[in-house]
């Protein structure tokens, strides 16, 4: 009794724990030095260079209003990449998800070869997608909706799949252990679990083709990105921050509705 009255704990971590941060805490910031070095690249210069920051912000201001009507057209086009590109990647990934999911896809060597290639797609990044496309096909918009297409399909199949490997199977084998075929199975016993989140994350993934595809057109890709890559290369930068601000009101506007949507079906 006298030695648990007389016990002071050292601490609310254990010794070991501790040992085990400080290392981590070491190397981590061992690692971050020898990149700074490296690359010649150090917070300070951040701060060093904050009067520049504030030069080239004053350059924005005020934004040039007038600039307005030729924004319409190219924004039109990013929204309808977006719709394009997220309709079809929706279609493409429902059999895929099927196939990348081990639950429903039993044979391994398609099972692996699905997961496979859904890591090179996942690795490349969309705006490279987007570099190849526009020297295969041109600049516009078609090089853009292929890209995001590809980008889109990859997110949607692993969050699908991921999704489809966690349902309960309950109901499948009651349907396949009454003669149920394959698509009978799906349709009853696979979809109904599924469908709120599949809807979510399709409207997930158009929020996201919103971004990206203004950001693809700054490689030719089309798209609003177009006109900022155009504005920027004339120094044009009122009429820039211009495009800015109404694109930050469109996905602020988007992104609003999206995150209602998915709360009614969540």
């Amino acid at each position: 009794m006298d030695k648990e009255a007389s016990f002071i704990p050292r601490g609310l971590y254990p010794l070991r724990t501790k040992r085990i941060f400080t290392i981590s805490a070491v190397v981590v910031i061992g690692f971050y030095l020898l990149s700074s070095i490296i690359t010649e690249s150090f917070i300070i210069d951040f701060f060093i260079k904050i009067p520049n920051i504030f030069g080239l912000i004053g350059d924005f201001f005020p934004p040039d209003w007038g600039y307005v009507e030729q924004i319409w057209p190219k924004l039109f086009e990013t929204i309808h990449m977006a719709i394009i590109a997220t309709t079809l990647a929706v279609l493409i990934s429902i059999p895929f998800s099927l196939l990348a999911a081990r639950n429903v896809m039993t044979n391994s060597i398609i099972y692996q070869f699905m997961r496979f290639i859904l890591n090179i797609i996942r690795t490349i990044p969309d705006i490279i997608l987007a570099v190849v496309f526009v020297g295969l096909f041109g600049i516009g918009a078609f090089s853009g909706i292929i890209a995001l297409i590809i980008f889109a399909v990859g997110i949607l199949v692993k969050l699908m799949s991921e999704i489809i490997e966690a349902i309960d199977m309950n109901p499948t084998e009651a349907i396949r252990s009454t003669g149920g075929n394959a698509l009978q199975t799906i349709s009853y016993a696979i979809v109904p679990q599924i469908l709120p989140q599949f809807i979510s994350f399709s409207l997930y993934v158009f929020e996201i083709n919103i971004r990206a595809s203004v950001v693809l057109g700054l490689v030719g890709a089309g798209g609003v990105g177009q006109l900022i890559n155009k504005e920027i290369n004339f120094m044009n930068y009122p009429a820039v921050s211009t495009i800015v601000i109404i694109i930050f009101v469109v996905v602020v506007i988007i992104d609003f509705i999206s995150a209602k949507l998915r709360e009614g079906l969540l």
